[in-house]
């Protein structure tokens, strides 16, 4: 049964591939035709050769002329299959790296349709191993199998052909050996499929595992984790060396048997051969020495594919198991699709839960029977320990994930009513890791609003305060920040993410730990600038320093996935609860859970 899974497996893959090769057919058809011309000529020139040589017939009895004259229709076609076999390279390499270039540019996109939660559940090296090594792996096999299997099939076929015109004794004995070369070829790339899958796998862990150190490298020696992670990583590197060499070592297997039987069919033909042309020597119709040495070269060339081919077939087993990881990644399950009723969200900004619940797995309930009411305009603040679930809800009201029960409604319309586009649209978001592209700063501010003028793009800087840090970097906003913005600390990339919301100025806010990697000066430069901003406009406030929420609306207190307390600073401290023991513990340095 397993086996009838891997090859219905292979079988679906191997239509998606065609599928991808389908908008190239004119160029594919077109080196097919040049690969049948540098065939025929392949196949021609030994038969010429075979006629030079039976031109000498002795000392003083070579007929110089027509040996000259063969021999310059053999360079003739040599060029000519030389010029074939180059732009039929060439047309290869355009399609295959064409094909890899549309297999990436799908897979991309459909990475900016994943769902948060698959993002979540799979490593990012593991990702983007499959975007970039996998796919370079598949176009290594494909390319093999562009350049060498169709050339290669004409061949078989065309030279078998010819040695059954000089002499078919001598080709069913070629015929009869050969396919034990194809029999072992088969035999063994079967069994390599599944090592070169494993392989793969292998490199996506290490991958992972290579990402996830060098993006915490400060980290790593700030915690002497190093020795751990050289652990870690030898690990990986070892089942990497095993797979690799496990697959590599049976599919290796496959050339040296192949050219041994490929050897003993040679040395059979030469036997046969040399005994037909004693044996015809005084006959009407002998099989000449020329004879002999064209069906040498034919033999060669014939058996020569079965190499070759046994070889694509090993590279394209590796290259099959890659593009089913690709399209792995390709084919999951989008992001839940905009529903036909859906409408353009402009938001007044009245949110309302109603008895939401909530988990990432069904064994782990996080969010159990939420119900709210918030009018619009208002500031709501979300505190609690961590872990209790302020950052899901924040993550439900953006629809990153959907609520198992319940609705969250925003002007009395359930979000799921309303395009991702424009409810996502709805809100500016600043979270506590802040993220910048490898790009100038005036790009990174303007991210969610491309248009924008220069101008603009200062002005809300200068309401940032982020304009100050900004004039001092080397070429002001048109500064390259390099990747991650390496090039500015955690405050000021925390300063760019808030002045990217500044100059999108939309109708709602969400505010994760917003302020955190900012000095206390500037938060409160900043808490001023976000009064402004907030003014009219419902904000979501996730914060761990509570002293930065006093001014909220309404404060909700959540603990394992409930909301145990809600109401303004000053009402909360009266009710002497959670909240207050929250609340005066950061500054007598008490646990939370005291």
């Amino acid at each position: 049964m397993k086996k009838t899974n891997n090859g219905e497996s292979r079988g679906a893959t191997l239509k998606e591939i065609l599928a991808y090769l389908k908008p190239y057919h004119f160029p594919i058809l077109l080196s097919a035709l040049l690969a049948l011309i540098s065939v025929a000529i392949s196949i021609y020139v030994p038969i010429r050769i075979g006629n030079a040589i039976d031109l000498i017939v002795g000392i003083g009895n070579v007929d110089k002329k027509n040996i000259l004259y063969i021999l310059l229709e053999i360079a003739v076609f040599i060029l000519i299959s030389a010029f074939a076999t180059f732009t039929m390279t060439k047309i290869n390499n355009r399609v295959t790296y064409g094909v890899t270039r549309d297999m990436r540019n799908e897979t991309f996109k459909k990475l900016q349709t994943l769902p948060i939660s698959y993002i979540d559940k799979h490593p990012h090296g593991d990702l983007v191993s499959r975007m970039i090594s996998d796919v370079d792996q598949f176009a290594d096999g494909l390319l093999l199998g562009f350049t060498q299997l169709f050339t290669g099939l004409l061949t078989i076929v065309g030279t078998l052909v010819f040695m059954i015109v000089l002499d078919y004794r001598i080709a069913i004995v070629v015929f009869l050996l050969t396919p034990l070369s194809l029999f072992i070829a088969r035999f063994i790339a079967t069994r390599t499929h599944a090592m070169f899958l494993a392989q793969s796998a292998a490199k996506g862990e290490q991958t992972a595992l290579i990402d996830e150190m060098i993006g915490n490298q400060k980290l790593v020696h700030a915690f002497g984790y190093e020795k751990r992670a050289i652990e870690r990583f030898e690990k990986a590197n070892n089942m990497l060396y095993g797979a690799s060499l496990k697959a590599l070592y049976f599919s290796s297997l496959t050339n040296p048997t192949t050219r041994f039987i490929n050897n003993v069919i040679y040395a059979a033909v030469a036997l046969v051969g040399g005994y037909t042309c004693i044996a015809t020597l005084d006959t009407a119709t002998p099989f000449t020495i020329g004879m002999l040495s064209a069906m040498l070269v034919y033999v060669n060339q014939y058996t020569k594919p079965f190499n070759e081919i046994s070889g694509v077939i090993t590279e394209f087993q590796n290259a099959i198991a890659c593009a089913e990881r690709i399209f792995a990644l390709r084919d999951a399950e989008s992001e839940a699709p905009d529903g036909e009723d859906t409408s353009e969200l402009s938001a007044k900004g009245a949110v309302a839960f109603e008895n939401i619940s909530f988990s990432y797995t069904e064994d782990k309930p996080l969010i159990r029977n939420i119900s709210l009411d918030l009018k619009a305009g208002s500031h709501i603040a979300i505190v609690g320990p961590t872990g209790c679930g302020k950052t899901t809800l924040i993550n439900l009201l953006m629809r990153f994930y959907d609520v198992n029960a319940g609705r969250i409604l925003i002007d009395g319309k359930d979000v799921r009513s309303y395009t991702k586009k424009s409810l996502r649209d709805s809100f500016g978001m600043v979270l506590q890791d802040s993220w910048v592209s490898s790009a100038t700063v005036a790009e990174n501010i303007a991210i969610g609003r491309p248009d924008a003028t220069r101008e603009q793009i200062i002005d809300a800087a200068k309401k940032t305060h982020a304009h100050s840090f900004i004039k001092r970097l080397p070429n002001g906003y048109d500064t390259q920040i390099g990747e991650g913005g390496i090039l500015l600390s955690a405050g000021q990339k925390q300063l760019l993410s808030i002045t990217r919301v500044m100059l999108l100025s939309p109708p709602m806010l969400i505010l994760d730990e917003a302020t955190s990697s900012i000095d206390t000066r500037t938060e409160l430069l900043i808490q001023k600038a976000f009064s402004r901003l907030m003014e009219g406009r419902t904000s979501f406030i996730v914060a761990h320093r509570l002293s930065t929420i006093r001014d909220a609306d309404v404060i909700l207190v959540m603990k394992d996935g409930n909301i145990i307390e809600s109401g303004s600073h000053e009402q909360l401290l009266k009710k002497e609860g959670f909240y207050k023991k929250l609340y005066f513990s950061q500054f007598s340095g008490a646990s939370e859970e005291e």
